[in-house]
């Protein structure tokens, strides 16, 4: 999962990095609106996490464009204000949901995921194929019964190949979609990783290469 934190607050903000990324999720940060909005026109993150009064560039104003622009991109609005004409007006701007200061990481962790599941309804909340079974809430692998031990990025990477459902995903789209905006667009980590999950998962190989497009889970 790719997810922006559009947060001006530095503390805070390393410490949702450094939570979300402890749950295998790909994170960007942009510490004012008007660098949110220059990330978003270029990655299809999955949700951002915008803090509702940043610097530059309103936190409202942020999320008025992303509804405009017509993203799949979830928002999950962050704000100091308790009352409820503001929240009202935070999900009247287009918000997903809607979180207020201070709260528990947990919490926020729950929402980002509950966020990612809802453009596909039909998504379990538990994925299975060939034989594996991943619970991205309680970070949990196993195939045949046997519990797996992944990295993070094994198990981002893992959870893509099981949303796809058989389908080929290509190295770019991985790279996208586990790894940050610093990972070098020419790096080999999508291989090195792809290869290690391999490894881990045993036989019979639950992975095929498929050459020159990516990687698709066995049937």
């Amino acid at each position: 999962m790719r997810v922006l934190i559009a947060e001006d607050e530095a503390l805070l903000a390393r410490t949702l990095m450094a939570g979300l990324r402890r749950e295998a999720m790909a994170v960007d940060l942009a510490p004012d609106g008007a660098a949110a909005l220059e990330r978003l026109a270029v990655t299809a993150y999955d949700v951002l996490i915008l803090d509702r009064d940043l610097p530059l560039v309103h936190g409202d104003e942020v999320c008025r464009r992303l509804v405009e622009s017509g993203a799949a991109c979830r928002i999950l609005m962050l704000t100091a204000a308790r009352t409820l004409d503001d929240t009202v007006s935070g999900l009247g701007l287009g918000a997903d949901d809607y979180l207020t200061k201070p709260f528990r990481l947990p919490e926020l962790v729950a929402r980002v995921r509950a966020l990612h599941r809802r453009p596909a309804q039909t998504r379990p909340p538990v994925l299975t194929g060939a034989g594996i079974r991943l619970d991205p809430h309680t970070q949990r692998v196993s195939r045949d019964g046997r519990e797996i031990r992944l990295t993070r990025k094994e198990f981002a990477v893992l959870e893509i190949l099981l949303v796809a459902q058989g389908g080929v995903v290509s190295s770019e789209h991985l790279l996208e979609k586990a790894w940050d905006e610093h990972a070098d667009p020419f790096t080999n980590a999508v291989r090195i990783t792809v290869h290690s999950l391999r490894r881990k998962l045993g036989d019979p190989p639950a992975i095929h290469t498929e050459i020159g497009s990516g990687y698709r889970l066995a049937p």
